[in-house]
């Protein structure tokens, strides 16, 4: 018997054989893990409206949510091979195939919401975008991803000793577990959806994560102390594939790059929207929230994690010409 996943592949891998002409014949295929209603998901709707409306319908997008095709890892590698046209992924699986993307998820390197948003909408965001393409990937835009902080069942944190010791579930991923070493916390690195009955059952005493996701994941009401560290502000990235973009005629490819940036504005207001209920829903709990952090000494225990992952002269650049970046800090807002 054929699985759901293998029954919708067929068509989309056979697609990918196909000749330039016969590809345009049919919709884009996209894939993104997040369900239906997510503002990642409905970004990729509207690149579909805008398509169908701006190319007289020549032009649509079938968008399969909800990990119908599957985890990141294999829709990373199906894309590359062409069997899907366009997805939407999280930049840890894009650290260990694209190493200038290890920049934008280093810890304490944004100052702020608008100034990660500044670094993606900006050269230096375009710059990493364009990385992917010896990889078989063409990046099309950035989507938020929040603000990522810490929260757990024994205390407040403050200040990094205040996590010494700590049993903190982390991504399977090497920069946050080289960011929970230097913070004196162990690193534990366990599947999302594990992570609720393992904070029940002690396995770990605490996670991070945005806002919408502690609320949603029903984290806030087993770890009750969230402290508003915005360590990591790691974008989502909409991807091309590299074999699909190349079949396309130019103006295909402006058609669809131009839907692409246009949908960020729109994800951004929906994830803005989402962040602040998701923040008003924790907090009438009665969640314990500390924002009076020593920031400033976080972000100094990650000076050996920089060195650790900023192997080579350019990646350093990289790096520096983020921090460079200007926005107006000032602006910050409870969308974290």
């Amino acid at each position: 018997m054929l699985s759901r996943r293998q029954i919708l592949l067929a068509p989309l891998l056979l697609a990918a054989c196909g000749k330039g002409a016969e590809h345009r014949t049919r919709p884009l295929f996209a894939a993104d893990t997040h369900p239906d209603e997510y503002p990642t998901v409905q970004a990729l709707h509207a690149i579909d409206r805008l398509l169908n409306e701006r190319t007289n319908g020549e032009m649509r997008v079938r968008v399969y949510a909800g990990g119908q095709m599957g985890a990141e890892k294999d829709t990373l590698e199906i894309t590359v091979f062409g069997g899907l046209d366009l997805n939407r992924v999280n930049l840890a699986p894009l650290n260990s195939i694209v190493p200038e993307s290890i920049a934008l998820a280093l810890p304490f390197i944004f100052r702020s919401i608008s100034h990660a948003r500044a670094v993606f909408d900006g050269s230096v965001g375009r710059t990493i975008l364009n990385a992917m393409r010896p990889h078989g990937l063409y990046g099309l835009c950035y989507y938020d991803s929040g603000a990522r902080s810490f929260y757990n069942t024994k205390r407040p944190i403050r200040t990094p000793d205040d996590l010494r010791g700590l049993k903190i579930r982390v991504q399977n991923s090497d920069i946050y577990v080289g960011m929970v070493q230097a913070l004196g916390a162990n690193p534990t690195p366990i599947p999302y959806g594990e992570v609720y009955q393992a904070l029940v059952q002690g396995v770990v005493d605490g996670a991070e994560n945005n806002w919408p996701s502690y609320e949603s994941s029903r984290h806030y009401e087993v770890a009750r102390n969230y402290s508003l560290t915005r360590h990591v502000m790691a974008p989502e990235v909409l991807v091309a594939s590299e074999r699909s973009w190349t079949r396309m005629t130019p103006e295909e490819q402006s058609y669809l790059q131009a839907a692409a940036i246009d949908s960020v504005p729109l994800m951004r207001d929906m994830w803005d929207a989402r962040v602040d209920s998701s923040r008003n829903r924790v907090l009438k709990s009665g969640v314990d929230l500390v924002e009076d952090l020593d920031h400033a000494a976080f972000a100094e225990r990650m000076l050996p994690v920089w060195d650790q992952f900023l192997t080579t002269p350019a990646l350093r650049a990289l790096a520096d010409d983020i921090v460079n970046v200007s926005a107006d800090d000032s602006e910050e807002s409870t969308h974290d």
